[in-house]
């Protein structure tokens, strides 16, 4: 199962820790690192249990949850900009004078007045997901959703993708199977999703490649593979260093 796919399942006490638990490990949802249990682990002079490790990774790598999510695009947090700073702020513990002051807009009551409207769209969101909960459990004919990519830089009609088209598009575009060439790069843009998430899916996670390292294992699939590299990019699935020297997917 995908990170993206483990994240959107999780619940949301989940989601607040920013780790699962496995039988025998603990999973970063933000970046999937893995921590075993059973083994004690080193940290700046301080030996940690496995749990405990996992939120010294998730401060020393990530910060805090909470930065973390407000990092993710506008369309997965219903976060205006606006809304986003404010957060921020009140997340940093300054008061209504303090926020009003630091962003330079209104007055105190008008801090007040947007808490009580973040306050207001709490409410929404929960009552929404509890419709959402109560609906699965009726709604037999719902199909099943490719989980949209954390790291999604255009959120549109392309995610709009169940698993059946999915796989009927790895048929088409993967003639000899996923460990073979592409047969012909799409020019639809879901067709383009499909195929790039494919590829994608095997780099090494945990790998930075250099530019022809990158090119190489591209180049395996597809003849043009700096069309593949840029779409990569371009998608989100693919992060570089700004002069292009190395590249990682990203998590």
């Amino acid at each position: 199962m995908e990170l993206s796919e483990i994240f959107w399942n999780a619940s949301i006490e989940e989601l607040k820790r920013g780790y699962m638990e496995n039988s025998d490990s603990f999973i970063c949802l933000l970046c999937g690192e893995i921590i075993e249990k059973g083994i004690v682990y080193p940290n700046d002079g301080i030996l940690y249990e496995a749990e405990r490790f996992m939120r010294v990774h998730i401060n020393h790598t990530h910060h805090s949850v909470f930065a973390y999510l407000l990092e993710l695009d506008k369309k997965l947090t219903g976060l205006t900009d606006h809304q986003n700073q404010l957060l921020r702020l009140f997340y940093q513990g300054k008061n209504d004078t303090e926020v009003q002051k630091e962003m330079g807009i209104g007055s105190a009551s008008t801090i007040r007045h947007h808490r009580f409207s973040l306050k207001e769209k709490e409410r929404q969101a929960r009552t929404f997901l509890t419709i959402m909960e109560l609906l699965k459990e009726k709604d037999k004919h719902a199909p099943a959703f490719v989980s949209i990519p954390k790291t999604a830089r255009l959120l549109d009609e392309r995610y709009n993708l169940t698993k059946e088209e999915q796989e009927e598009i790895v048929k088409k575009f993967f003639p000899e199977g996923l460990e073979g060439r592409v047969k012909k790069f799409p020019l639809k843009e879901k067709q383009k999703l499909v195929v790039l998430r494919e590829i994608v899916n095997q780099l090494n996670r945990e790998r930075t490649y250099d530019e022809q390292e990158i090119n190489q294992f591209l180049n395996f699939f597809y003849d043009d593979y700096v069309l593949i590299r840029r779409y990569l990019i371009e998608y989100g699935f693919l992060d570089r260093k700004p002069d292009g020297s190395q590249y990682w997917v990203k998590k």
